[in-house]
């Protein structure tokens, strides 16, 4: 299975959602390459390091918002192949972020999660480790104990639907293949289900409050699309309501080796486009990672994020 991630986008508004592909893009399952398949060759570097391509790791975690060179008194360093003090920085934040040996080298596991499908939306926007840092419901365990069990997380800022849009309406631009309506549909009912959040199709999709669409390339939203693998989908955060999937991916209904599940990254991308960031807890709809060939529903944690988010 081709490896794919999700590039992020730095717009403290802006959210990726995983794209949803036409399942029967031509040769889609013969891909054996992704756009990150270039961190497999730095596995290994260390701080000290200077490796052809070390530049291409810098720009992946800057597109993420782990990595900014902007206030840096090492802003020479931008743009080289130097692995410096503030990219060892960067590394040991997404490590923590995905429960990885706080390392500060580009060791196995860590390529092998940068390199797993994933939603475009940045980890990391204005500085806030978001992953990490939505409020926290805590219960007692059997033996007293403390445990954290919610690790959801809000855009910057916490934007929301204001309360009177309690009712959203969505629709499909043209050339959104027929085949994603009804999971896409179907993944708007489930929200509806836990959430105070109702939903119906518009007759017209220019008056709809979130727009689906399937685009290829460069699409004229500051944020292309880079063919089969890398990034699979983006969305902006309440209250844009817009919701790009990449046409060049390869999608199904219900899971299929190689193709990702249509449903499952509507349900991730919908709960960007309701406000929820990404969540540390794996079980989630909102944790980073979307794998090809398996499908998945809301976890409790998505659902405590939206009623903590609104109040409900």
């Amino acid at each position: 299975m081709a490896s794919k991630a999700f590039s992020l986008f730095s717009f403290s508004l802006l959210l990726l959602l995983p794209l949803l592909s036409h399942a029967t893009s031509p040769n889609s399952h013969d891909k054996k390459t992704s756009p990150f398949d270039f961190l497999k060759h730095l596995q290994g570097c260390h701080k000290g390091d200077n490796v052809t391509g070390i530049y291409h790791l810098k720009k992946y975690l800057e597109n993420f918002g782990y990595l900014s060179y902007t206030h840096s008194k090492n802003k020479t360093h931008a743009n080289d192949d130097d692995f410096d003090e503030l990219l060892e920085l960067a590394i040991k934040t997404y490590q923590l972020n995905y429960h990885l040996n706080t390392t500060g080298t580009l060791d196995a596991k860590t390529v092998s999660k940068m390199t797993t499908p994933r939603c475009g939306v940045a980890d990391i926007i204005n500085g806030t480790t978001w992953m990490r840092s939505g409020k926290k419901r805590h219960h007692h365990g059997h033996h007293g104990s403390l445990h954290t069990v919610s690790h959801f997380a809000f855009f910057p800022g916490s934007p929301k639907w204001p309360a009177f849009k309690s009712h959203l309406t969505y629709g499909f631009l043209p050339g959104t293949p027929s085949e994603a309506m009804s999971p896409v549909a179907q993944a708007f009912q489930t929200w509806a289900s836990s959430t105070h959040f109702t939903f119906s199709q518009a007759q017209d999709h220019t008056n709809a409050d979130i727009k689906v669409s399937f685009h290829r390339g460069d699409h004229r939203d500051g944020h292309p699309f880079d063919g089969p693998g890398g990034t699979l989908a983006h969305a902006w955060a309440p209250s844009d309501g817009r919701l790009h999937y990449d046409a060049d991916e390869s999608w199904s209904v219900g899971a299929t080796p190689g193709a990702f599940d249509l449903e499952t990254v509507a349900l991730h991308e919908i709960g960007h486009v309701l406000g929820l960031g990404h969540s540390s807890v794996e079980g989630a709809i909102m944790y980073p990672n979307i794998f090809a060939g398996v499908t998945k529903g809301l976890h409790g944690d998505d659902v405590q994020g939206i009623k903590s988010l609104y109040n409900v």
